[in-house]
């Protein structure tokens, strides 16, 4: 490679360091850039081995899956703080719920992810190119938030096939993506089919990412992240007439840690 070349690379990446320092936006913009495309390119890289290694579609493709977005955190600076990982031992199938907060989530999901756990995600997720592709191998759960019929003929499957492979389920009760520090009202699906298949909740909260991650102020910078995984809740014995009781207790214990987590006690004795 000629030295003018060099130069003219050189000088590139020096402008784009002082701009990132300069402008919060073009940080934000160039760190989100190189996530998805560290996303895209990994997603390219890994479908093949998941494909020579287990043969297609398969939980455990998770497995190599996690090892290589567990590299991620090194590139943007995120340290991950895990509490409690032992309740995710628990022999036999399990519901695991989970605060969603942002596509940075996919980071702290496989710090924790035990093996043989399968997750629920939007069906869109399946058209999202390499990252479809590689998701769709790990055995995600594909539901169609739009039909509610839909979902629940899935969420029915998934109840039985749950229990006679002897897999957990990971859920975001929440539906959607919140960055603002606060959880969302929970949608009951998660909870229906803890009871339907009479098995354990576990839930797995992240403490806020708005110290660090915040679209709206063009944030992005590197940061701690806190995880606790909470004791199982059991469900033997419990029936339909129980989701709500049970919704809205696991919804009062994670937001209580989530506020607790994040510094914020004083809102979670307000909020109780």
């Amino acid at each position: 490679m000629e030295p003018g070349w060099l130069l003219w690379g050189a000088a590139v990446l020096l402008l784009l360091h002082v701009l990132m320092e300069l402008s919060p936006a073009v940080n934000f913009v160039l760190r989100i850039g190189f996530y998805l495309l560290l996303c895209i390119v990994s997603s390219a890289l890994t479908a093949p081995v998941c494909l020579l290694v287990n043969g297609g579609r398969t939980v455990k493709n998770m497995r190599i899956i996690k090892t290589v977005v567990k590299t991620f955190k090194y590139f943007f600076g995120l340290r991950f703080e895990v509490k409690g990982r032992e309740h995710l031992e628990v022999e036999g199938p399990a519901i695991i719920v989970s605060n969603h907060q942002s596509m940075l989530d996919m980071m702290g999901l496989m710090e924790v992810l035990p093996n043989d756990c399968v997750q629920v995600g939007k069906k869109e997720l399946m058209y999202a190119g390499t990252v479809g592709l590689i998701i769709y191998l790990g055995g995600v759960i594909f539901i169609n938030r739009k039909s509610t019929t839909n979902a629940k003929m899935v969420m029915s499957e998934v109840a039985k096939t749950m229990v006679t492979d002897n897999v957990k389920v990971w859920v975001y009760p929440e539906g959607t993506r919140n960055c603002t520090g606060d959880l969302l009202p929970f949608k009951k699906g998660a909870f229906h089919l803890a009871v339907q298949a009479q098995v354990p909740v576990i839930p797995v909260v992240y403490s806020s990412f708005t110290s660090f991650y915040n679209p709206k102020k063009n944030l992005f910078t590197s940061g701690k992240i806190k995880v606790e995984v909470l004791p199982p809740i059991e469900t033997k014995g419990l029936t339909s007439d129980d989701v709500s009781d049970l919704t809205d207790r696991c919804f009062r214990t994670m937001r209580e840690t989530l506020f607790r987590l994040s510094g914020r006690p004083s809102e979670a004795k307000d909020s109780s």
